[in-house]
C-alpha cells in the first residue's frame, strides 16, 4: 500500500509554500507538489520535496498528472498560490475529495464578479465598473469621481493597483493595464480592468475560516498612489465593537460568495459609513499573516487549511492572547541589499525573527507591488504597543541593510 499523499498544485516560492508542506508531513502525508517550472522552488529541493514537472494551467492537466504518478488516489489536493486555487479547487471536486466550491472560488477571483455577487446581497462594497478598452475607462473614472482606484480584473498581492488623481493619470495607466495578456507568474489574464472608488479609512484584514472569524488583522500601507502593505498587527488594535462589525461584514461577504471550505482572506476599509469590503480572496492571507496569528493566538491556520484539504476538522481554539507585528522592509528607491547589521546579533526586546529575504548585492528597483517586500522584522509581546514598537525597532535596524544605487553609483 502507497503512502498517503497530498497534490500541492504549484506553491508560494516562500512563506506559506513550504509551511504547507511540512504542516502535510506533521500530519503524516507525504507532499507532492505539481509545478510547470520545479527550478522556481528552491525550498522543495531543500528540504526534499517531491516535485513532479507537470502542467498545472487546468484541472484536466493536473488531474492527468496525478494519474500519471501512478501512486493511487490521493488524499487531498490543494495549493498556496492565489492563482491556483480554481485549478485545485476543480481537481479536487473531480476527485471526490474536500475542497472548496469551484464556481464559489471562481467567482472570486474575478473581481468585478466578486463585487456584483457581494452587491446583490447587500454587502457594502465600493462602487466600480468593470471595463475592457481606454474611452470606458475614462468614462467610468469620471462616474466615479477622482481619486479612483484602477486595478486588474484578477490580479494579486497589489500587482497594477493605482490610485489615480487625474484623468491624465487614469488613462496612463488604464492603457498599461489593457495591455497586459499575462500576470507575473506567466499565466494569461482576465481581460479588462477595474475602475473602483477610492474608500478612505484605516484597512483591515478579517481571517476566516469555514464561516468563523478568527482575528482581524491591522494592516500598514505604504504611500500613495500603490497599495504596497508594508505591515500588519495581530489582532488590529481596535475597539471590540469595531472588530465585531468588521467580522461580521466579512463573513457577510463569506456567505454572498458561497463559500464556507477552508480559509478566506477578507479586506476592508474602515470608512465612516462602517466597514466596506475591499475584496474577498478564497484561500490564507499572504504576508506572513499564517505566522502572525500562530504566534500571536496559538491557531494554526496553516496546519488548519491543509488538514480542510485531507477532510479534518479545524481546531481555530486560541491558546494564548498575545499581540503581533510585521514590518516589511521595502523597496522604494533602487537599492541594493545588504548583509544584515550586526546589531540584530541582539535583537531589540519582544523582537521573534528579523530576516532579509531579497538578493544580496544585486540591482534592486521598485515594482509597487508585493515584490517590493526584501526582509521584515517580527516581534510578539503582551500587548500591542510594545510589539508594534518592537518591530519598528528591528526594522530600523534592517534598513542599514538597504543602500540607494544612486549613492554607491556615486562613490564608485
Amino acid at each position: 500500500m502507497t503512502d498517503p499523499f497530498l497534490v500541492l498544485v504549484e506553491s508560494n516560492t516562500s512563506g506559506t509554500g513550504p509551511l504547507f508542506a511540512r504542516r502535510a508531513r506533521d500530519l503524516g502525508v507525504r507532499p507532492v507538489l505539481l509545478a510547470e517550472d520545479p527550478a522556481r522552488y528552491g525550498y522543495a529541493r531543500a528540504e526534499e520535496i517531491a516535485v513532479v514537472e507537470a502542467d498545472t494551467s487546468s484541472a484536466d492537466s493536473v488531474l492527468d498528472a496525478i494519474a500519471s504518478l501512478d501512486a493511487g488516489p490521493p488524499a487531498g489536493v490543494t495549493t498556496s498560490s492565489d492563482y491556483f486555487v480554481p485549478v485545485a479547487a476543480e481537481a479536487a471536486r473531480a476527485l471526490g475529495l474536500p475542497g472548496p466550491d469551484p464556481q464559489a472560488v471562481i467567482r472570486c477571483r474575478h473581481k468585478g464578479r466578486q463585487r456584483a455577487a457581494l452587491a446583490a446581497r447587500g454587502v457594502p462594497v465600493a462602487a466600480q465598473t468593470l471595463v475592457t478598452d481606454a474611452d470606458a475607462a475614462l468614462s467610468a473614472v469620471r462616474h466615479t469621481g477622482l481619486p479612483a482606484v484602477l486595478k486588474p480584473a484578477d490580479g494579486s498581492g497589489s500587482t497594477g493597483v493605482r490610485l489615480c488623481g487625474s484623468l491624465a493619470e487614469a488613462a496612463e495607466h488604464a492603457a498599461l493595464l489593457l495591455a497586459r495578456t499575462h500576470n507575473e507568474r506567466g499565466i494569461p489574464t482576465v481581460p479588462g480592468l477595474l475602475v473602483e472608488e477610492y474608500v478612505d479609512g484605516p484597512e483591515f484584514s478579517v481571517e476566516v475560516f469555514g464561516r468563523t472569524p478568527v482575528t482581524v488583522v491591522g494592516k500598514h500601507l505604504g504611500a500613495a498612489p500603490y497599495f504596497v502593505e508594508t505591515g500588519h498587527d495581530v489582532p488590529a488594535p481596535v475597539p471590540d465593537a469595531t472588530a465585531r462589525s468588521l467580522a461580521d461584514t466579512a463573513v457577510a461577504a463569506v456567505e454572498a460568495l458561497g463559500l464556507g471550505h477552508g480559509a478566506a482572506h477578507v479586506e476592508l476599509r474602515l470608512a465612516a459609513r462602517g466597514p466596506v469590503v475591499i475584496e474577498v480572496n478564497p484561500r490564507l492571507a499572504g504576508g506572513m499573516i499564517p505566522e502572525l496569528v500562530r504566534s500571536a493566538l496559538g491557531i494554526d491556520l496553516v496546519g488548519a487549511q491543509v488538514g480542510a484539504a485531507l477532510g479534518h476538522r479545524p481546531d481555530l481554539a486560541a491558546r494564548s492572547a498575545h499581540h503581533s507585528s510585521l514590518r516589511f522592509l521595502v523597496v522604494d528607491e533602487p537599492s541594493v541589499l545588504g548583509e544584515p547589521p550586526a546589531a540584530l546579533d541582539d535583537p531589540p526586546p519582544h523582537v521573534t525573527a528579523t530576516v532579509l529575504t531579497g538578493p544580496r548585492d544585486v540591482p534592486l528597483a521598485p515594482r509597487h507591488d508585493h515584490r517590493d517586500r526584501v526582509g521584515h522584522a517580527v516581534a510578539t509581546a503582551p500587548d500591542a504597543p510594545t510589539a508594534a514598537r518592537a518591530a519598528d525597532a528591528a526594522l530600523t535596524l534592517l534598513r542599514t541593510s538597504l543602500r540607494a544605487r544612486t549613492a554607491l553609483e556615486g562613490t564608485a
